[in-house]
């Protein structure tokens, strides 16, 4: 399993729309003591896997000194046309329709307040013959 490591300027904003918006589930987060830069958090996908994600540091660990909003995720669903109507009626930056695509699949692309690309479809790759 493969769990994406993302920093971000606002990591608490991040999670409230990947949680609230979205869908993710919050496994776990850890803020500093004042409570405004989260150290660790873990959001879970319900359809399987999930993504970490922290506040960015330019004196932290390798993973917190990554820079923001330089990301592509694709998020497997059987759910592309509920998501894309919340993210949507929440204001999301499309930059990839909802549409069928040639080589399988329905999907779409929205880009997050930082940057990121965020991809939600029904392709789950080539599987094995």
């Amino acid at each position: 399993m493969i769990w994406p490591c993302l920093n971000y300027r606002d990591a608490l904003g991040a999670i409230r729309i990947l949680v609230d918006v979205v869908g993710f589930h919050e496994k776990a987060v850890h803020t500093s003591d004042d409570g405004r830069h989260v150290q660790h958090a873990e959001l879970t996908w319900p359809e399987g896997g999930g993504v970490m994600l922290g506040s960015a540091k330019e004196d932290g660990t390798p993973f917190e000194q990554l820079p923001t909003g330089a990301s592509g995720l694709y998020v497997v669903t059987e759910r592309p046309d509920e998501i894309h109507q919340r993210l949507l009626a929440a204001g999301a930056e499309v930059v990839s329709p909802l549409q069928e695509k040639e080589h399988g699949g329905r999907d779409f692309t929205i880009r997050d307040p930082e940057g990121n690309l965020w991809g939600f479809g029904t392709y789950r790759g080539t599987q094995p013959q």
